[in-house]
């Protein structure tokens, strides 16, 4: 676990020095308090309520997803300064695992586009810490950043996840609330073998994390044919939008987590260019791609190495795009290998300028299995065959892929590019072109979190 114990040695420093003048310690933020801890007891008393889930051929909504469905809702937030607090600490405990998992992510897929929702994935371990017990809890609770500052070991020294997954579904709602220039949905799916009962408890403390949750049952010993069904299932809920989620699955698969995340953005201010331009992919070899071009003032900076180039743009009322380029000869290896490890400093330095921005039409979509994730991080038993999952299901179950699934587009609002006006000498916009492989990340304005991670090296490879 060393690699957990130098996480959290980062995040506390993190967190240590983004408060405002009075320290509060993140854990007080999340922990159960005592009358809180009283309700767990009074439940652990009553019993575990459970149901099996319907089959995933069955033609019927079941009961029990109808009821779940109909409970979830994406309220307006309203954040104090409390909530601001809350959101503050845990967008940086998001980041630094975003930014390990993109690591990991890019050696894997040298060369290849990239996308990843680090809340989506930090969601994705709250929602089996919530179904964890003992020491599979107590470690998943260190991997999300959560250490009692005191050391005890009783129920005060636990994070309550559904508050984790609350504030995770606060940052979605501040990103689409009232916003029609985009389009954002989240759908969670549980897939699990037939005949297994799953807490009743646990389903309901997901509902938080989703627009909308479905629970089936599917006999997994035959893989090809599980992975049939799951497929065209979820391509079915997301109304043709998900496809080929699963590409390979193990028999002796027990439970499936599938989690798909969506951003579609049309840019008011950004006008489509009437010839395709190139996009050179490397040093040899030029593609011509559909281009976007807006001109305004946004935000920018190069880095003190002159490394890499940095322009945030709005793209919505609570939606911050930055885009990092190489500059001065550099490659996107180098980029990435400089690349800071603290969310804050995506976000400092950079100054308003007149900028005359140039960049592809983009539609990125990508899978990564939060199992492969863990593995390379040498924590392969976080949720292998030993884990305790006993609040998910009082039978042992073999966690299959926990998938991941990001969908991330950006495009003009139909506008056709205008004639440019004749401009002032001294209000000539800098130009920024991106006509080679950059680095993306979408960030709620407010709150600062990381809401998707991005490598482009070809704006029309099919991931």
């Amino acid at each position: 676990m060393k690699l957990v114990a130098d996480l959290l040695c980062l995040l506390l420093c993190l967190v240590a020095v983004g408060c405002d003048r009075v320290y509060v310690h993140p854990f007080s933020l999340y922990a159960f308090n005592e009358s809180a801890c009283e309700e767990l007891e009074h439940f652990s008393q009553e019993g575990k309520k459970t149901f099996v889930p319907a089959s995933i051929e069955s033609q019927t909504t079941p009961a029990y997803e109808g009821n779940l469905n109909d409970e979830v809702r994406l309220d307006s937030p309203s954040l104090s300064l409390r909530g601001r607090q809350k959101l503050s600490y845990l967008k940086d405990f998001v980041h630094v695992l975003g930014m390990r998992f993109y690591s990991l992510q890019r050696e894997a897929r040298q060369g290849q586009n990239i996308l990843l929702s680090p809340t989506s994935l930090y969601g994705s371990l709250v929602s089996f810490y919530l179904g964890a017990s003992n020491q599979t809890a107590a470690d998943l609770q260190g991997l999300l950043g959560f250490v009692p500052p005191s050391g005890d070991s009783n129920c005060t020294s636990r994070v309550d996840g559904r508050k984790l997954l609350a504030s995770l579904r606060t940052i979605e709602s501040l990103i689409r609330n009232q916003d029609e220039e985009l389009l954002f949905s989240k759908m969670l799916c549980l897939f699990s073998a037939p005949g297994i009962p799953l807490s009743l408890q646990f389903v309901h403390n997901l509902l938080p994390s989703a627009d909308a949750f479905y629970t089936r049952a599917v006999d997994f010993t035959n893989p090809s044919e599980a992975m049939k069904q799951i497929n065209a299932f979820v391509e079915a809920k997301s109304k043709g939008q998900s496809k080929h989620l699963l590409t390979d699955l193990e028999p002796t698969t027990d439970l499936l987590f599938a989690v798909d995340v969506r951003l579609a953005v049309n840019a008011r201010k950004a006008s489509r260019l009437k010839e395709p331009q190139e996009f050179w992919v490397d040093s040899k070899r030029a593609i011509l791609v559909p281009m976007l071009s807006v001109t305004g003032m946004v935000k920018y900076m190069t880095d003190a190495s002159g490394i890499f180039s940095a322009t945030e743009v709005p793209v919505g009322k609570n939606v911050l795009l930055v885009l990092l380029q190489p500059i001065n000869g550099n490659d996107l290896d180098k980029v990435e290998a400089e690349l800071p490890l603290q969310s804050s400093a995506w976000l400092e330095n950079l100054s308003p300028r007149k900028i005359k921005l140039t960049l592809p039409e983009l539609r990125i979509e990508d899978s990564s299995d939060l199992q492969g994730f863990l593995a390379d991080m040498k924590l392969p038993a976080l949720l292998g065959k030993e884990a305790d999952l006993s609040k998910i299901s009082d039978t042992h179950l073999t966690v299959g892929k926990v998938m991941n699934k990001a969908f991330f587009k950006l495009d003009s609002d139909g506008t056709d590019q205008a004639e440019d006006a004749p401009a002032q000498e001294d209000s000539v916009p800098q130009e920024v072109m991106l006509n080679k492989p950059f680095l993306l990340a979408v960030f709620e304005a407010k709150s600062r979190a990381m809401l998707f991670l991005g490598r482009v090296t070809n704006p029309l490879q099919e991931v």
